[in-house]
């Protein structure tokens, strides 16, 4: 039988069972120049791991471009290229249609190679939405596209992007006497964006490098499955967050026991929440107050009580009403005249 979907195999990339499993080859490395206590440099680093040496990398400008190539050096262990804000994925796909030229010309070995296109919230949730949709609706080339989320525009000075949360302070959206919530909008949830506009994808999933171990499986799932593929991963920014280094990996746990940050993926359609989330929406764990996570960022300062409710109110409905929490927005019961 004839298919119209001409997909090369995948390398095949088991889930590490446990820490010990892990390899000790790093791929991302000293030399850059990240904040201290910046998590976006924690998924690059567990991301190049997770996927290993036969990888290429297409990093597109922001925080990640910047701090990892100064002076003609760089951290990566693996082939890298620097990509034009908002590239990600027309960058992604076309090294990916360029590899299958070469191999099918007889210019290198005809082998699976990881094609992993990353992206910070502005130059993916805002200016690269356009091109990332595009690339979700080609099946026949495997590659991943894993957007680091620090919820501003970090890398020009901390302004909004479609992914800021409500209230947050930022270049763009400094509180003052007359008005104190200048960013009246809620954050864009980009991964069910791209999950139910592109019925064809098959990995679609959410991550917080809190939780390292889960966050490489799910990576080495996403490279291995085949087609185009895309992660959303939530990174606490020292700077843009205004809080000490030495909370940021505390300070994404909370993301995720407040149910602000609903872990899950979607396999070949299929949704699965996972650690606490699952535990959250099985009724096993009680989700800690919003407030728990909001005071402890300096973004956040300005917020009075009234401001903390209407978020705390927020992150209720999405887990009360919402017919699946952090994914589908529609409400559970048909409102009746």
């Amino acid at each position: 039988m004839s298919t119209f979907v001409d997909e090369k195999p995948t390398q095949n990339l088991e889930p590490f069972k446990g820490v010990k499993k892990v390899p000790h080859e790093e791929y991302y490395t000293s030399g850059h120049r990240t904040c201290q206590g910046c998590e976006s440099a924690q998924i690059m680093k567990l991301m190049a791991k997770a996927a290993g040496p036969r990888t290429i990398v297409l990093g597109s400008t922001g925080c990640m471009y910047v701090a990892n190539t100064s002076y003609y050096a760089t951290p990566w262990g693996v082939p890298w290229m620097h990509t034009q804000l908002g590239s990600a994925g027309s960058s992604a796909l076309g090294a990916a249609a360029a590899f299958r030229v070469q191999m099918r010309k007889g210019f290198m070995k005809d082998e699976p190679i990881n094609v992993i296109a990353f992206c910070g919230d502005g130059g993916g949730a805002d200016m690269g939405l356009g091109g990332i949709s595009a690339t979700m609706c080609h099946p026949d080339y495997n590659l991943l596209i894993l957007m680091y989320d620090n919820e501003s525009y970090a890398n020009t000075d901390v302004q909004i992007s479609g992914a800021s949360p409500y209230g947050v302070n930022t270049s763009f959206s400094t509180p003052g006497k007359v008005k104190r919530i200048m960013n009246h909008r809620w954050k864009k949830n980009m991964a069910p964006l791209i999950a139910a506009g592109h019925p064809t994808v098959k990995y679609v999933g959410t991550i917080s490098t809190s939780y390292p171990l889960q966050a490489m499986n799910n990576v080495r799932k996403a490279l291995s499955i085949g087609g185009p593929t895309f992660i959303h991963c939530l990174n606490p920014c020292p700077k843009g967050w205004d809080f000490d280094p030495v909370l940021s990996f505390e300070l994404g746990e909370l993301a995720v026991n407040t149910g602000i940050w609903p872990l899950y993926e979607i396999e070949n359609g299929k949704l699965k929440l996972y650690g606490k989330t699952e535990q959250i929406a099985k009724g096993k764990f009680k989700r800690l107050p919003v407030r728990d996570y909001l005071l402890k960022q300096g973004r956040f300062a300005h917020f009075i009580d009234d401001d903390i409710d209407y978020f705390q109110s927020k992150i209720d409905d999405m887990w009360n009403k919402w017919l699946v929490p952090g994914v589908i927005p529609l409400q559970k019961d048909l409102e009746t005249e």
